[in-house]
């Protein structure tokens, strides 16, 4: 150690007096006391070293901080864009919120800086206030730099969504397989006697999209049937599923859509309206995510359902192991979807 402080025989030995010997800041002190996976072991061992000299004992709120007691998971909050049916994170924050609280744990929702380029800021605010044990990370299919954020920071997390770009990443995850549910929107329609079934997906650059169109493709090719000219890749807005199931309805005459999302089922619905087509009769049609509008149109629109509330269990669990000592870090979880049948894939065909 560099330096002794000066006091009193009969002064308690403060956080500022083993910053002063440890040579480091308060903010570092505090660090090594409620979150020491934030520094570097070297620091964290000049720290301890002046803990263990001063006999410097934290008050009970930095102890109930170390043992996490805080029990607070912080959860970047995005606004659902507009002109789009989504609205997910909503029905996921409230899984979550609710699965945290029986628990023990407690949401705190990171909202975006608009001139934060880089969706770190709010991550940062926290980790330099200590105010959270851990986070709950989304997008990952994004390619944001949040992830490598909170790496580099040695800060705990738990990612609903794979690893995209790092197949071997250690932290824990949870995810939804995004190909089982169009497989079961595809088999869904054969069932029904369709055998010219088109697909509305997203740019080939959308992981969740490809992933997603592969279960529609790998099903038409185990029944033999085609996925030539079959295919359409847009944006994801209701603008833009109108425009290619015009394309595809005008080309490929098929009888049936699978679409990426039930923004872009809207779309093909309302080229149906314009058309004076039936929905469910003249062409069946069947959405993904299973939103709120799929559920209150009239006669319903079917549509993949994420089992929210589930991969809000299995992230929760995941905290608990990563926040445990020893901290256990378990593989990661791919759930199944479900498909909730509705009136737009309409009747067997005859």
């Amino acid at each position: 150690m560099s330096r002794i402080v000066n006091r009193g025989a009969a002064s308690a030995p403060t956080l500022a007096d083993v910053a002063e010997v440890a040579g480091v800041s308060r903010q570092t002190v505090s660090n090594a006391i409620n979150n020491p996976d934030l520094l570097r072991a070297d620091t964290l061992a000049r720290v301890q070293e002046a803990i263990d000299e001063l006999g410097y004992v934290p008050n009970r709120a930095a102890r109930n901080l170390r043992t996490r007691a805080s029990h607070l998971i912080g959860l970047r909050a995005r606004p659902a864009p507009e002109g789009t049916a989504h609205a997910l994170m909503d029905r996921f924050v409230h899984a979550l919120v609710d699965t945290s609280r029986t628990a023990g744990y407690h949401i705190m929702l990171v909202t975006d800086d608009p001139e934060d380029r880089t969706g770190t800021a709010g991550y940062d605010d926290l980790l330099r206030s200590t105010a959270v044990d851990a986070f709950v990370v989304t997008d990952t299919h994004l390619d944001q730099p949040q992830l490598a954020f909170l790496e580099s920071r040695r800060a705990r997390f738990v990612a609903f969504g794979r690893p995209w770009a790092d197949p071997d990443a250690g932290h824990p995850w949870v995810d939804v397989d995004h190909a089982a549910g169009a497989a079961l929107a595809t088999e869904h329609l054969i069932g029904l006697g369709h055998t010219r079934i088109g697909w509305i997906g997203w740019h080939k650059d959308s992981r969740i999209g490809e992933e997603r169109r592969s279960g529609w493709s790998r099903v038409l090719k185990a029944h033999g049937l085609s996925t030539t000219a079959m295919a359409s890749r847009v944006e994801d807005t209701i603008a833009s599923g109108r425009s290619a199931a015009a394309v595809l309805l005008d080309e490929a005459r098929p009888t049936a859509f699978v679409c990426a999302s039930d923004t872009l089922a809207m779309g093909v619905l309302h080229l149906l309206d314009e058309r004076g087509l039936r929905m469910g009769e003249d062409l069946a049609v069947v959405g993904y995510d299973d939103s709120l509008v799929a559920q209150c149109l009239p006669g319903g629109l079917t549509s993949v359902r994420l089992p929210l509330e589930q991969v809000a269990e299995e992230i929760v669990a995941a905290l608990e192991g990563l926040l445990a000592r020893p901290s256990y870090v378990g593989p990661g979880v791919l759930l199944p979807p479900t498909l909730r049948v509705r009136g737009s894939s309409g009747p067997r065909l005859g």
